[in-house]
């Protein structure tokens, strides 16, 4: 299963057009959104592009494909124009054996300094803090794709999860770093 895997998206709509061609390019089976999709919040600047109603109409063309959950920034209003969900605080996703939590990361108990209680050969994605993450702590691989447009490490991103590994991707497709659990191929 190919995922592409993308977070704190603040109605940039010059950002997600950018993920767009590489949604294009990658051809994932699923797209996971972690949160923050169309709303700034109050602690961010603007985006550069910052249009939220053009960026609606691009996300709802991936529907089908997307699993969705919930960022500090996003409110019930945004519910009202996307036709996919994104409400809830996690979601679990099974690819290739795995076992994948989604999160913002912004919720206790759902972050990566203290995450549920997951078992080896998990892999923990959130994003919230716009830095790109890919470690693993006792089997368990604890992955943020950063942020596409407000990058607080210096380049927006994007991740990749297919066939047990993950990449980590700046918006023009190139590979930053990529891994996987330990002893797996």
């Amino acid at each position: 299963m190919k995922l592409l895997i993308a977070s704190d998206l603040h109605g940039s709509a010059s950002a997600v057009r950018s993920l767009a061609a590489r949604v294009e390019a990658e051809s994932p089976e699923r797209i996971v959104l972690l949160g923050d999709l169309l709303y700034h919040g109050p602690r961010n600047d603007l985006p550069h592009d910052y249009a939220p109603k053009e960026v609606v109409p691009l996300l709802n063309s991936w529907a089908p494909r997307i699993v969705a959950v919930r960022g500090n920034c996003d409110a019930e209003v945004d519910q009202m124009v996307l036709d996919f969900p994104c409400r809830a605080d996690y979601a679990m996703v099974e690819a290739d054996g795995h076992v994948l939590y989604l999160t913002h990361g912004h919720v206790g108990g759902m972050t990566p300094d203290n995450p549920p209680a997951l078992a080896p050969g998990s892999a923990f994605l959130s994003g919230h803090t716009h830095v790109k993450m890919l470690e693993e702590r006792s089997g368990i691989l604890f992955v943020n794709p950063g942020s596409t447009s407000i990058p607080k490490d210096g380049r927006a991103s994007y991740a990749v999860y297919e066939s047990g590994r993950f990449a980590l991707k700046s918006l023009n497709g190139e590979t930053l770093s990529e891994g996987g659990w330990a002893g797996s191929a």
